[in-house]
């Protein structure tokens, strides 16, 4: 496993700091090799809400500004998981739909060394399976159990409001834009 850093400041600052992970595998009896690559950790300094003082003495001609900042961290993994939170605290963790990496195969190229299915002229149609009856068929409670858990976003009762018309003036600034 290696891993990437990138450290970025702001005046002497810390600003923001990322840590990629890289992890490659190979197996050279089978041929089989794998890699994968992803952004693992982020740390950013962000400006904090309601916390910023502003202070003007106009006789001194002086001024003073204070802003605190929030250093959030963002960590990921390839499985799915997010994590989130202010650093120094504990981190919330999410669980990410899951997607597949690739599209699914609509195409499979027919095996062409052997004819399974062909009969020969000396077998009957009665042999052949029915129509439209798979032989390797699964139920969707087996395709679907290793799907994670989908929860439905709550949709709060939304109600029509007052209709309203717009002014003159207003209708104007808006054709304005």
């Amino acid at each position: 496993m290696h891993g990437k850093t990138v450290v970025l400041r702001s005046s002497g600052n810390l600003a923001a700091a990322e840590l990629s992970c890289q992890v490659s595998e190979r197996d050279t009896s089978r041929k089989e090799s794998f890699s994968a690559e992803w952004k693992d950790l982020s740390l950013t300094a962000r400006p904090e809400e309601g916390w910023s003082r502003f202070e003007a003495d106009k006789q001194r001609r002086e001024t003073y500004r204070q802003q605190q900042e929030a250093r959030v961290i963002v960590q990921r993994s390839p499985w799915g998981i997010l994590r989130l939170g202010l650093l120094g605290e504990p981190l919330t963790s999410y669980h990410l739909p899951y997607q597949r990496p690739l599209p699914l195969p609509i195409f499979t190229p027919a095996k062409l060394s052997a004819r399974e299915l062909a009969p020969t002229p000396s077998e009957s149609v009665e042999s052949l399976p029915a129509a439209g009856v798979c032989l390797d068929k699964k139920s969707v409670a087996e395709i679907t159990k290793e799907l994670p858990l989908v929860i439905q976003p709550t949709c709060p009762n939304f109600k029509k409001g007052l209709p309203r018309s717009l002014s003159r003036s207003m209708s104007q600034d808006a054709q304005r834009g």
